[in-house]
């Protein structure tokens, strides 16, 4: 079996964040251990950095560890290679069309980071993205063909298999 990378442990940290409710680091260490990522809090608090970990109050007035939303990522415009933003574990699961949209479905927590590589490489197919916790709605410049846009997103999405 390989050795588990930086790329693995923050995808798990995602998920571990995303599926869960902590309020202590002890905790997600604890949760992070049960995953085989045995970490020190100092590597934590720099994931958890990272990935733009924050606290937010929840309807029972306690503080856990949440995610940034969509709304909180900053979009770059034209990285280097867009493909190097994606965690290593994908995140995509489907794309359907209807006309001259789209809906790319992916694991929790991963539609922020996906839709922002597609907006940052300026597919021709492609006209912008809105990104959920694990949607993505795409709209697809009039004209282009559906499965231009697969060859397209294919670039972005080396998983990608629809």
């Amino acid at each position: 079996m390989a050795t588990p990378t930086k790329n693995d442990r923050l995808a798990t940290l995602r998920l571990v964040i995303t599926n869960n409710q902590y309020s202590l680091q002890e905790d997600v260490i604890r949760a992070m251990a049960k995953q085989g990522f045995v970490m020190t809090q100092s590597t934590l608090s720099r994931d958890m950095k990272r990935l733009k970990v924050a606290k937010q109050a929840s309807s029972d007035g306690n503080y856990y560890y949440v995610l940034p939303n969509e709304t909180t990522y900053r979009r770059q415009h034209r990285p280097k290679q867009p493909v190097q933003n994606l965690p290593h574990v994908a995140g995509f699961i489907s794309l359907q069309f209807s006309g001259n949209m789209g809906v790319i479905r992916t694991r929790p927590g991963f539609a922020s980071s996906i839709a922002s590589n597609i907006d940052a490489a300026g597919l021709d197919s492609i006209i912008g993205t809105i990104a959920g916790d694990d949607t993505i709605f795409i709209v697809i410049r009039e004209g282009a063909k559906h499965l231009e846009v697969v060859d397209e997103l294919t670039s972005i999405i080396p998983e990608m298999v629809v």
